[in-house]
């Protein structure tokens, strides 16, 4: 079986968020006491695509995790996940490049 450049490719960092994605699906789907053939089915996905899904598998797509989350009840946080307000190297880049003083156009 080849491996796929999307699992050799990722940096590490990226494959263990991935991977804590997917436990976190998990753990939510068994507290809310759902079977994971139900889960797949309001969420629009193959089982297979699911139990991949819980794995962390990073060639599942952002569509499948989203359908997933929706299902239970958890968009909001993908909502938020490039949220410009929470994004503090922009903010700060941002603030970096404010003029130091503002001056008055000449003449008016």
């Amino acid at each position: 079986m080849k491996t796929s450049k999307a699992k050799t490719a990722l940096p590490m960092r990226v494959k263990r968020a991935i991977e804590k994605l997917g436990a976190d699906i998990s753990v939510a789907r068994r507290r809310r006491g759902i079977t994971s053939a139900l889960l797949a089915e309001r969420a629009f996905v193959s089982p297979r695509t699911l139990v991949r899904a819980e794995k962390g598998d990073p060639s599942v797509s952002m569509a499948a995790y989203g359908s997933i989350l929706f299902a239970l009840d958890l968009t909001d946080r993908l909502a938020s996940l490039a949220d410009p307000a929470q994004d503090a190297v922009g903010v700060a880049l941002e603030e970096e490049r404010l003029p130091k003083r503002i001056r008055m156009p000449r003449g008016s």
